[in-house]
């Protein structure tokens, strides 16, 4: 059963939001947040990307890194940038992109039930991640960012949520990408003791976004228990920062990819190579976008084709085997083009959905790439179900849009 808790958030006053958050460490490199954070010295950059505070090509891994990292945080609470609320409390957290609204819940998750695997993870974390991730958690001795949760829709909390949002925001505004965040604060007792006891009837939690996030935060919060002889398990480093959605209101949207050449092979024999897994059609030159599962969307030589997988070549029993990117990466990827390891292949690259097909047009027409494929999105029942059979999706399967907003709120873990 999934064990939450409310706590006490450090975050920005209603005046200053704007200022203080940002998008997530690792949506963005060093440069994009430098220029992001000019001339704002109360952006969150500068708490969960400090190597912007020295010379350009500072190595964020640099132990002086981490200790600006400490010092701003203990800097930005010094100055009031960020107060931490005086009692526990829940936050309801809207996100609104392309007129859609999904509302999740801030909550403390607990440390035990990711080392025990009752939240429930669909990728493979690098460990090089993790650690700059707990290095981080360790040195501030906080969660300064959220991780991305889903759980089964549940009617009770969706009252919760409706009742709440009924209500005015703390925050509401609308971020440089167009895409609003509204924040609401939950104080009243007898819901955040509902709340609680809701979250207790859920089975499992899915990271939907923020694996090694939740690695990290999970791992250190295990870690200090080990080292506290004292320990006694309801301390706040037992707990870490997680906005948890229900799964019907989450999108997942496409993840694409492009590629550098056709192994040798020409236009016409690659297309040749394809017909004989899928059905290709010609769709000209307007684009064309993949029109349901095991439908995909390829651009070369200033077309565009539909290749429909042929029956026989994907496993609809198999939660791995039914997905599009497992079809593209074993029968085209891999067979005809000979990529075999889609995280370190340099021939390859991926573009989230949230560019759409045009930047799939752009690099192709560009001369950069030779060819680009669209696949059709991965739905949340999918996901929900590799997680379950512990299974791992492939690389660069699912992306989230929009992403959270880091610093609405922050968790201590003292």
């Amino acid at each position: 059963m999934a064990k939450v808790k409310p706590f006490r958030g450090v975050r920005p006053p209603k005046q200053m939001v704007e200022e203080v958050v940002s998008r997530p460490y690792d949506v963005l490199n060093s440069e994009e947040a430098r220029a992001e954070a000019a001339g704002n010295e109360k952006s969150l950059y500068r708490i969960i990307k400090p190597e912007i505070d020295f010379e350009p090509g500072t190595d964020e891994h640099d132990p002086k890194v981490y200790e600006k990292a400490v010092e701003n945080f203990k800097m930005f609470q010094e100055k009031g940038w960020l107060v931490q609320d005086d009692q526990e409390k829940y936050y309801i957290y809207a996100q609104t992109m392309d007129g859609r609204t999904q509302y999740g819940f801030v909550v403390a998750a607990w440390v035990d039930d990711y080392m025990e695997g009752r939240i429930k993870k669909h990728e493979l974390t690098r460990r090089d991640k993790e650690e700059d991730r707990m290095k981080h958690v360790r040195v501030n001795n906080a969660n300064v960012e959220p991780v991305f949760f889903a759980f089964p829709d549940n009617e009770e909390l969706e009252k919760i949520i409706r009742e709440v949002t009924a209500d005015d925001p703390e925050y509401d505004f609308v971020a440089p990408d167009g895409f609003g965040h509204t924040l609401w604060l939950i104080e009243d007792p007898e819901m955040i003791a509902k709340i609680t006891s809701e979250f207790e009837k859920i089975p499992n939690l899915y990271i939907a976004d923020g694996h090694h996030r939740s690695a990290a935060a999970a791992l250190v919060g295990a870690e200090k228990a080990k080292n506290n002889p004292n320990h006694k398990g309801d301390e706040e480093y037992n707990y870490f920062l997680a906005v948890a959605f229900p799964a019907s209101h989450l999108k997942i949207i496409d993840y694409n990819r492009v590629v550098r050449d056709l192994n040798g092979l020409t236009e016409e024999e690659f297309l040749n190579r394809l017909r004989e897994n899928f059905e290709v059609k010609d769709m000209g030159e307007e684009i064309y976008h993949p029109a349901s599962l095991h439908n995909f969307s390829l651009y070369m030589g200033g077309r565009w084709y539909s290749l429909t997988a042929k029956p026989g070549t994907y496993n609809d029993q198999d939660p791995i085997g039914v997905l599009d990117v497992t079809v593209s990466s074993d029968l085209i990827l891999r067979d005809i083009l000979g990529i075999h390891d889609l995280r370190s292949d340099k021939r390859i690259d991926f573009v989230g959905g949230i560019r759409g097909l045009e930047e799939l047009k752009r690099r192709v027409d560009s001369g950069e790439m030779k060819m680009a494929l669209a696949l059709y999105p991965v739905t949340m029942d999918q996901l929900i179900n590799i997680a379950d059979t512990g299974n791992i999706m492939p690389p660069k399967t699912t992306w989230f849009e929009p992403k959270l907003r880091s610093g609405l709120v922050i968790h201590k873990l003292d």
